[in-house]
């Protein structure tokens, strides 16, 4: 396959998971903002700001010195603004553009899939948007990227451009569940920084947001506690959004592209992936969740650049 082709596959999957992620992430952060218990709608609306790291390109473009963000403001700078390659649409319009990249190697289900999504997002306008609701558009953001892995699982032969949807849906899905999780965590430490119901929601919303609420139900009986969800979403195998989950994928897929190449990236995958089965919460607890996902994605970091670096270089 040729390393153009491997890259239009790869971050055709990616854009398409990141508008998912973003579409999660929107959804978690504007429910907390509309809670009782939220001390500062603002600040929760400023959070996906943090996670995203578009603090920086939001002030740019919008902010103004000692001014909270505006729930307005946020919203379309996620979901509409063309300047913020982030934006859900300008994520599905990467992933179209890299689609239409390597029509060849997709099946007519896969590509009506993303051409469609695309097609009917661009022509919606922030009055629709007000008009269908916050919930129901992430909830159609959702839809559309699960029709998208539906059409590849179910009619793609398995071969290297299905390993690099893969490949590429997995890295963009660890990298978004490890900053999420940090995130959080990084909140909770702050002294005061919640009450115990405003600690129960925000911990519940994260759960939700990364599809795990019901394994958490299934794993643990007592209230959610930032241990176990720690557990849950860092080592279960079983969880698809875990970290774990999502690097046993990786490690299982690199090997099975054909060649030579990407000796180093199966390297580290490998050894990740084998931490990820065999680590305890324990230690990661002991040494602090804050830092281990910080060592953690830098460390998928350096496996992205090496997956670059081995197969899509010369892209």
């Amino acid at each position: 396959m040729l390393s153009r082709t491997a890259d239009s596959l790869y971050w055709l999957a990616r854009y398409l998971e990141r508008a998912e992620n973003t579409a999660r992430l929107l959804e978690v952060t504007h429910n907390l903002s509309l809670m009782p218990v939220s001390a500062d709608p603002a600040a929760e609306l400023a959070s996906a700001l943090e996670i995203s790291g578009g603090t920086e390109l939001y002030r740019d473009l919008h902010g103004k010195a000692g001014s909270k963000p505006d729930p307005g403001t946020v919203l379309h700078f996620f979901v509409f603004e063309a300047r913020n390659p982030g934006s859900i649409l300008s994520c599905l319009k990467a992933a179209r553009d890299n689609a239409h990249a390597v029509r060849g190697s997709l099946t007519a289900e896969v590509w009506e899939s993303v051409n469609a999504t695309w097609l009917e997002m661009s022509r919606l306008t922030p009055e629709a948007l007000d008009d269908m609701g916050a919930g129901v558009f992430f909830d159609r953001i959702k839809e559309r990227s699960h029709l998208f892995r539906g059409a590849a699982y179910g009619t793609m032969m398995r071969n290297d451009a299905f390993r690099f949807l893969r490949l590429g849906t997995f890295i963009e899905r660890a990298d978004n569940t490890a900053r999420m999780l940090d995130f959080k965590y990084s909140r909770a430490a702050l002294p005061g920084s919640a009450s115990l119901a405003a600690e129960y929601y925000q911990w519940t919303a994260l759960l939700r947001a990364l599809g795990a609420f019901e394994a958490y139900q299934a794993f643990f009986h007592d209230r959610v506690r930032a241990e176990h969800v720690a557990e849950l979403l860092i080592l279960n195998p079983v969880v698809p959004r875990s970290l774990n989950a999502c690097l046993r994928e990786i490690a299982e897929i690199l090997p099975q592209i054909e060649g030579d190449s990407g000796r180093g990236a199966k390297r580290l995958a490998t050894e990740l992936s084998a931490a990820l089965a065999w680590g305890e919460i324990g230690p990661i607890l002991a040494g602090g969740v804050h830092d281990w996902l910080n060592e953690f994605l830098d460390r998928i970091d350096r496996l992205a650049e090496a997956v670059h670096g081995g197969y899509l270089a010369s892209a």
